[in-house]
């Protein structure tokens, strides 16, 4: 038998549903419920990728700014020479 969540199980059978709908419907809102717990425990990974992410887009940004100034740097240097 897979995990159950028993009072949605009792309740369903107090209600009138039979053992084995009862049993069925445990078992899926359970598997549910597993579910959710994984997404959420996905979450936090999610958000330390995009932080991720963020910071090397940011590294990019000031690299490219550095190669600019190293780039005009150069040109003044090679407008001084013969």
């Amino acid at each position: 038998m897979a995990l159950q969540l028993g009072a949605l199980r009792a309740a369903l059978l107090d209600a009138g549903a039979r053992p084995e709908t009862a049993d069925r419907a445990a078992e899926e809102l359970a598997g549910l419920s597993h579910v959710d717990e994984r997404l959420k425990h996905m979450d936090w990974k999610i958000n330390a990728i995009m932080a991720v992410v963020i910071v090397m887009l940011g590294s990019q940004f000031l690299l490219w700014s550095k190669i600019g100034e190293i780039s005009g740097q150069l040109t003044a240097i090679m407008a001084k020479l013969p």
